[in-house]
C-alpha cells in the first residue's frame, strides 16, 4: 500500500520529488539539528492521485490523523483542545520552487474555544484574537475562495472608525468586532458558517493546497518556467510558532547573500510582533535585517550561525524563513535562493574562489536564459531626470511605459504591443499575468522580499517596491506624489537598480560585463568545444560581437546592406533594369557601397572567419508595395505628372512580374544567382576587393562565401565556378592571393538529404534553421506564430515553439543526416548553425552532441552561447 505521509525527521534533502522542495528542506534541517518546529509532509504522490481521480486517495486521511496524533504526543498539545491547543500551518511545496504561486494557511485549529484557551495559555488574549482574525481571513481566501480584499475592507473600516493606523494598535474589542464581521461575511458569501471543527479545517486546507496546483497563477508560472504539470505539490503540516506575541517576537525572510548583487552577508527583512505573511504580502514595510543586530542582538548572532551552517551544508546561497517567538529562534524553511543574473554569477564565482564549489560547478549552476539579463539596458547616467519618488531597488534594470493599475489591463495592453508599467499598492500571486506582460512593476508597499520583488526578480523585470511616497487611488486610476497627480497612461520610467521612479521616458545605456562574469566566461571558454560566432550585418555589430567574445561572424546578411536611404533607389534601379547593361550600371554603383561594408566587417573581426551570405530574399521585397504604388500612380495621373506616371508604371510592371504567392519558396537565394549571375558576381567582387585592401594593410581577413538556399548540387557547382572566376580576376588586379572558403546554407530538406553530393562542392555547411524549420514543418513562421502555434503550445501538441527551440526529432534528424553524409564525402567539412537557434541553450546542447564546429547568434546572445556551449561540454 502506498505511503503518503512522513514526519519531518523521516525524510532527507535528496527526496525533493516526493517531499517537495519545502518538505525536503524541513527534513534536512531537522536531520542536521536546526530548530525546526515539528510536523509532517503529505507527498506529491497524494496530490497527483487526487488530481487524477478527483477525490481523496484511499487511506490518506487515516495516515494524516495517525501522524497528527504523533505530533500531538510530541508537543503535549492537541488540535481542538481548549486547554492545550495545537495550532498548525498548512503549506504547499512543489519539487521545483514556485514562490508565491500556491497557497498557505496559518493558525489552523483556532475556533472560539481554542482562541480563549490560547489566550489563557500565553497570558495574552489580544494575541490570540489577532491570530484568530488572521486565520479566518486566510482560510476564507485560500480554502473558501473569497476575495482577500473583502476582509481588508472590514479591517480598514474598523481601524478608521477607531482612528487607528497600524494593525498592532487594534484592541481586544476591535479584534472581537473584526472577527464577528469576518464570520458574517463568510456566511453571506459562501452560504455556510465558518467551520469550527479543527479536523474539518485541516482536511479542507489540505485539499485546498492540492487544488492550488491547478490555479491559474501556478499554471502560468509553470508554463513560463517550463515546469512539468505532473510534478504535483506536497503539503507540509507544521506546528505553529508565533512572531506576533509582542515585541520580543518577530518574523522574517533573509538570504545568506545579497540576491540582487551577490555580495556576501545576510540580506533580508523582518517585522516585530508579526506573522510571516505580513512580510511577503507587503502589507507593512519591514525593517532591514541589519537593524536586528541592535534590536535583537542574540537572535541576530544565532541567524548568522544558521546562515553559515546552511550555506556550508547546501553549497549554495539560501533563502531562509524564520520566526522568533519570545526570543526563541525557529527556522521554518530553507531553499536555494532566487537571485538576479548578476548575483548568480558573482555568488558562483565567489564560491568557486572560496573553494566551496568547483569552477565546473560554477559554470553548471548558471541559467543561460537568466544570464542573458545581464545585458539589460540601464539608465543613462548623463540623462536629466524628473524624479518623482524613491522606493526600494527590488529587481534591477530600467523600463519605461504607460502607467496602468490592474493586472488585466497590463496583460491586454502588453500583449497588444504597448509598453506599460504595472502600478499597485502591492501585488499578489493573482497579478502574475499582468507582471508577465508589463515592462516593470511599481508598488507603494512591501519590501525587498515582497511578492512583487521576488516574482519580478525571477522574470528579470525591473521592480521598485515600498515606494511609500506614491499614494495610489485604484478607483480614480491615479497616484499622487507630493501633490503631483499622475494619471493612467502617463509615461514613467522605473530603475530597479536604484529604486528611482521618474516622469517620462528616460534614455538608457548598454550594460557592461562585470569582472566576475568575464571571469566565468573565461572559465567556460576553457571547457567548451563549440566555437561561438555572431550574426553581424554591420561593422558595429561585428565589433560588439567581438567585444562579447565572438570568434567569428557566422552569418553576414548582405541584403540588409541594401536598405539604406542612399542605397535603396540604386537597388530598385537594378531590379527595374530592362537590359543587362542597365542592370550592370546599377550594380557598379552598388559595388563600392558593398565593398565598404565588407571592409568594415572583416576589419572588425580581423583574424577570425567571416561568413558572408550572398543575396537571399526575393527581389520584390526591395520594391514598394503594389497597392501603395497603384495609389501613387492614380495621384500622379490626376496631377497630370507624366514623368512620375511613367516611372510608377515601370515600378508597377516589375512589381507585378515579381509578385509571388509563396515567396519563401519562390525566386530567391541561389535561384537569383542562377538567373542573374551578375548580382552575385558584383557581391563577390566587393568581398574580394575589401579582402585585398585589408591584406595590403597587413591585416588578416578570413573570407567565407556562402550560397543560400541550395537544394541541388549543380546549383552550388555553378555558383562556385562564378565566385572562383571573380576571385581570380580580383587577385590578378590586386597582385595578391585571396584565399577563401565556399559553402552553402542548408535550409531545405532536400539539401540535407543530398548533403553528401553537395559536400563535393562545399567546404562548409551552415544550417539556416529558421527556414529549415519552416520547410520541414510546412509552417510559415509569421502565420503559425500568430494563428495556431499558441494553441499547439497551450495544448502541448508541441512541447516547445520549434522556431525558438530546435526540433530534434525532425529538423535535428535532418541536421544529423547532413553532417554525417557531408563528412563522409569531405572529412574536414566545417559545419555550423546560424539560425535563431544558435543562441538557444537547449539547441546549443544538441549542436554539441551532433558534432557541429560552431554556433552563430546575435551579438547580445554571444555570452549566453559561450556559457551554454561549456555546459553542453560538461554534460
Amino acid at each position: 500500500m502506498t505511503r503518503y505521509v512522513f514526519q519531518f525527521e523521516e525524510g532527507n534533502g535528496q527526496d525533493r520529488k516526493r517531499l517537495g522542495g519545502k518538505g525536503a528542506g524541513l527534513a534536512e534541517m531537522s536531520r542536521i539539528g536546526l530548530p525546526v518546529p515539528p510536523g509532517f509532509t503529505i507527498t506529491t504522490e497524494a496530490c497527483n492521485q487526487y488530481q487524477a481521480e478527483g477525490r481523496v486517495p484511499d487511506g490518506l486521511m487515516a495516515e494524516v490523523w495517525d501522524h497528527l496524533a504523533r505530533l500531538e504526543s510530541k508537543l503535549r498539545s492537541k488540535l481542538g483542545d481548549p486547554d492545550r491547543p495545537l495550532l498548525v500551518s498548512v503549506r504547499s511545496g512543489a519539487p521545483i520552487s514556485m514562490p508565491g504561486m500556491m497557497d498557505t494557511v496559518l493558525n489552523l485549529g483556532l475556533n472560539p474555544e481554542t482562541t480563549e484557551g490560547l489566550g489563557r495559555q500565553t497570558g495574552n488574549r489580544r494575541f490570540a484574537l489577532d491570530s484568530y482574525r488572521r486565520f479566518i481571513q486566510m482560510f476564507g481566501n485560500v480554502v473558501m475562495h473569497m476575495e482577500h480584499s473583502e476582509f481588508e475592507h472590514i479591517l480598514e473600516d474598523v481601524k478608521a472608525s477607531s482612528h487607528i493606523t497600524l494593525d498592532t494598535e487594534l484592541t481586544e474589542s476591535n479584534l472581537e468586532t473584526v472577527i464577528a464581521r469576518y464570520k458574517d461575511l463568510v456566511e453571506k458569501r459562501t452560504g455556510r458558517a465558518f467551520p469550527d471543527n479543527p479536523k474539518e479545517q485541516l482536511e479542507m486546507a489540505i485539499l485546498a493546497v492540492f487544488d492550488s496546483w491547478r490555479n491559474p497563477r501556478a499554471i502560468v508560472y509553470r508554463r513560463l518556467n517550463k515546469i512539468p504539470d505532473d510534478l504535483g505539490t506536497a503539503v507540509n503540516v507544521q506546528s505553529m510558532v508565533f512572531g506576533n506575541m509582542g515585541d520580543t517576537s518577530a518574523t522574517g525572510v533573509l538570504f545568506t547573500r545579497n540576491p540582487n548583487t551577490g555580495e556576501p552577508g545576510m540580506y533580508g527583512e523582518y517585522l516585530t510582533n508579526a506573522q510571516g505573511e505580513d512580510v511577503v504580502a507587503g502589507i507593512r514595510t519591514p525593517k532591514s535585517i541589519d537593524q536586528m543586530a541592535e534590536e535583537m542582538p542574540k537572535t541576530y548572532q544565532e541567524l548568522v550561525e544558521v546562515c553559515r551552517l546552511l550555506e556550508t551544508h547546501y553549497h549554495d546561497m539560501q533563502d531562509i524563513e524564520f520566526t522568533v517567538q519570545q526570543e526563541t529562534l525557529y527556522v521554518l524553511q530553507t531553499r536555494s535562493g532566487k537571485r538576479t543574473a548578476r548575483a548568480a554569477v558573482k555568488i558562483a564565482v565567489d564560491m568557486a574562489e572560496e573553494g566551496v564549489v568547483t569552477k565546473e560547478e560554477a559554470i553548471r549552476r548558471q541559467d543561460p536564459a537568466q544570464v542573458q539579463r545581464l545585458l539589460y539596458r540601464q539608465i543613462d547616467p548623463e540623462a536629466a531626470v524628473d524624479l518623482l519618488a524613491q522606493g526600494l531597488p527590488a529587481s534591477p534594470g530600467a523600463a519605461s511605459g504607460k502607467v496602468v493599475f490592474t493586472a488585466d489591463e497590463a496583460e491586454a495592453r502588453g500583449q497588444a504591443g504597448e509598453a506599460v508599467i504595472l502600478v499597485r499598492p502591492e501585488t499578489t500571486p493573482d497579478d502574475i499575468h499582468g507582471i508577465v506582460a508589463a515592462q516593470g512593476v511599481l508598488t507603494s508597499r512591501g519590501g525587498m522580499t515582497s511578492h512583487a520583488a521576488i516574482v519580478a526578480r525571477g522574470m528579470g523585470k525591473p521592480a521598485v517596491t515600498g515606494c511609500e511616497a506614491v499614494k495610489i487611488s485604484l478607483q480614480d486610476e491615479t497616484f499622487q506624489v507630493d501633490g503631483r497627480v499622475i494619471a493612467k497612461d502617463t509615461v514613467v520610467t522605473i530603475d530597479g537598480g536604484t529604486g528611482r521612479v521618474m516622469l517620462g521616458q528616460v534614455p538608457t545605456v548598454e550594460p557592461e560585463l562585470s569582472e566576475e562574469f568575464t571571469k566565468l566566461l573565461n572559465w567556460a571558454d576553457k571547457v567548451r568545444r563549440l566555437r561561438v560566432h555572431a550574426n553581424a550585418d554591420t561593422p558595429e555589430d561585428a565589433a560588439k560581437a567581438r567585444e562579447f567574445g565572438a570568434t567569428g561572424v557566422g552569418l553576414c546578411r548582405t541584403e540588409h546592406m541594401f536598405m539604406g536611404q542612399d542605397r535603396l533607389p540604386v537597388v530598385q534601379a537594378m531590379i527595374l533594369a530592362e537590359t543587362l547593361e542597365e542592370r550592370e550600371t546599377a550594380l557598379k554603383e552598388l559595388l563600392p557601397m558593398q565593398e565598404g561594408d565588407f571592409y568594415g566587417i572583416l576589419k572588425a573581426m580581423d583574424g577570425y572567419p567571416v561568413t558572408i551570405r550572398l543575396l537571399d530574399p526575393p527581389l520584390h521585397e526591395f520594391l514598394p508595395d503594389i497597392q501603395d504604388t497603384e495609389a501613387a500612380l492614380r495621384r500622379a495621373q490626376e496631377a497630370d505628372n507624366s514623368r512620375e506616371v511613367e516611372r510608377l508604371e515601370a515600378v508597377l510592371r516589375r512589381a507585378r512580374s515579381l509578385f509571388e504567392f509563396n515567396p519563401m519558396l519562390g525566386f530567391r537565394g541561389v535561384r537569383l544567382g542562377i538567373v542573374y549571375p551578375e548580382i552575385y558576381a558584383m557581391q563577390a567582387r566587393a568581398i574580394f576587393q575589401a579582402q585585398a585592401a585589408l591584406l595590403k594593410e597587413g591585416l588578416h581577413p578570413e573570407v567565407e562565401v556562402m550560397i543560400p538556399l541550395v537544394g541541388i548540387p549543380a546549383e552550388l557547382s555553378r555558383m562556385k565556378d562564378l565566385v572562383a572566376e571573380v576571385n581570380q580576376a580580383v587577385a590578378d588586379e590586386a597582385h595578391v592571393a585571396l584565399p577563401y572558403k565556399i559553402g552553402t546554407m542548408i535550409e531545405v530538406p532536400r539539401a540535407a538529404l543530398v548533403a553528401g553530393e553537395i559536400a563535393e562542392h562545399a567546404e562548409f555547411f551552415s544550417f539556416g534553421t529558421n527556414d529549415l524549420t519552416q520547410t520541414t514543418f510546412g509552417y510559415s513562421r509569421d502565420d503559425a506564430e500568430s494563428k495556431f502555434l499558441p494553441t499547439y503550445l497551450a495544448d502541448k501538441i508541441l512541447k516547445e515553439n520549434p522556431f525558438m527551440v530546435l526540433d530534434r526529432d525532425g529538423v535535428g534528424r535532418l541536421i544529423q543526416i547532413a553532417v554525417q553524409d557531408g563528412r563522409t564525402t569531405r572529412s574536414e567539412l566545417k559545419v555550423g548553425i546560424c539560425g535563431e537557434h544558435g543562441g538557444d541553450p537547449a539547441s546549443i546542447a544538441f549542436c554539441h552532441q551532433v558534432g557541429l564546429n560552431y554556433v552563430s547568434c546575435s551579438p547580445f546572445r554571444v555570452p549566453v552561447a559561450r556559457l551554454a556551449a561549456a555546459q553542453a561540454a560538461l554534460e
